[in-house]
């Protein structure tokens, strides 16, 4: 892109207005699809949990149960950072800077949100510290658990990720997976999301959607730095305008 002001029509208020209202109108529809598949995800059969999948976290080791933090619903956010890495995926910690906002009121709501990675605990508490997260994290280290919810695949195609056979160069994948409890104690896998569908999690984006230029960016999320390598002065995106 060049440092020049994109080439945009310029018309007068009352032109402005016949315009926004046409946009208006798909937006009030696309609010009602927005709802419409939101009441088709909460209806969606559940599938109930057989597999003891243990974790590690602060206490020690856990089971899936004690993620939910004594609520009946559960958002578990597969954070991509596998063992020997020393920082987490850009994009991931991009979405996980809007976690510890949502936990203040999720929180009050019956629903806990916690994030998963496969490296082991140890390893990335010095990065969490670095981000000055507060937000639930914890290792599968050693479990099947990030295969079993396809986050970890092959790269050969043998896999699926998305809903897809993966032909990929990455073999540890983002995703977000919802649990319930029941009253019983009995667990239940919901819903899982992955890829362009972990967009709604990205309040960022809900916010450049609105701005004149939009998300500008070349590729999703090219421009994104953990939020302590950005530069010191705010200023473009370093992915636009060079």
């Amino acid at each position: 892109m060049s440092n020049s002001d994109p080439k945009h029509e310029v018309v007068s208020r009352s032109q402005w207005l016949a315009a926004r209202r046409q946009l208006w109108l798909h937006e009030k529809a696309f609010t009602h699809q927005r709802d419409e598949l939101s009441a088709a995800r909460q209806a969606l059969p559940w599938v109930k949990l057989e597999h003891d999948y243990r974790f590690h976290g602060p206490e020690g080791e856990v089971d899936l149960a004690a993620l939910f933090g004594g609520r009946s619903q559960l958002l578990l956010y597969h954070f991509m950072f596998v063992e020997g890495w020393s920082e987490g995926c850009p994009g991931c910690s991009f979405l996980a800077d809007h976690f510890d906002g949502a936990n203040l009121h999720l929180a009050h709501h019956d629903v806990a949100l916690v994030a998963v990675s496969q490296a082991p605990y140890p390893e990335f508490q010095a990065f969490r510290r670095r981000m000055g997260w507060q937000f639930p994290w914890y290792s599968s280290h050693g479990s099947s658990f990030n295969r079993d919810f396809a986050v970890s695949v092959a790269t050969d195609g043998s896999e699926q990720y998305n809903y897809e056979p993966y032909q990929g160069d990455e073999s540890e994948l983002p995703g977000l997976s919802a649990f319930y409890r029941a009253a019983d104690g009995q667990l239940y896998h919901t819903y899982s999301t992955y890829a362009r569908g972990l967009d709604i999690l990205v309040g960022a984006y809900n916010f450049l959607d609105l701005a004149p230029l939009g998300r500008n960016e070349g590729g999703t999320m090219d421009w994104v730095r953990h939020h302590d390598r950005y530069e010191q002065q705010p200023g473009k995106p370093h992915c636009c305008h060079d």
